[in-house]
């Protein structure tokens, strides 16, 4: 795995696909208006990635599911629960939501991908411990593509 830490906005990267932390897809996503990353995909890929979303029904905490990725230039878009039904997220959500993340990247062979701070927002857990955990469970999946962790910055 080739990791890579830089600053920047997530929409912007040269990957093949991204990750949006989401949470366990139990309210309708036009109910919450999405924030964040979620927000910021929403407007920028349209409506089609968060319809594909509500499909997929429940989603266990740390769980990642795969959705195509709207107007946005990215193969696909790789959803993850990376909060609980409280809004806060947890070590064990972030590193399963990261894990999950990496083999489906792997299973479906995209060779590049781009993650958020997964649960620093909404979820509520610091920026720097988020990172340390992140980078840990990355470590640990045996993925062989290009990782980039995004943090956002204007």
């Amino acid at each position: 795995m080739n990791l890579e830490m830089i600053q920047g906005n997530l929409l912007d990267q040269k990957v093949d696909v991204i990750v949006n932390p989401w949470n366990q897809n139990i309210f309708p996503w036009w109910l919450l208006m999405p924030q964040g990353v979620s927000g910021a995909i929403k407007k920028r890929a349209g409506y089609e990635p968060f319809r594909e979303l509500a499909k997929k029904g429940f989603l266990p905490l740390g769980s990642a599911v795969i959705t195509s990725s709207g107007r946005l230039p990215f193969e696909a878009i790789i959803h993850v629960a990376g909060i609980n039904l409280c809004w806060i997220s947890t070590e064990r959500s972030i590193r399963l939501s990261t894990r999950n993340a990496l083999l489906k990247a792997k299973e479906k062979n995209f060779k590049s991908i781009a993650f958020p701070l997964i649960g620093s927002g909404t979820g509520g857990k610091s920026k720097n411990l988020v990172l340390n955990w992140m980078k840990d469970e990355m470590n640990r999946v045996g993925y062989e593509g290009d990782v980039l962790i995004v943090r956002f910055r204007k």
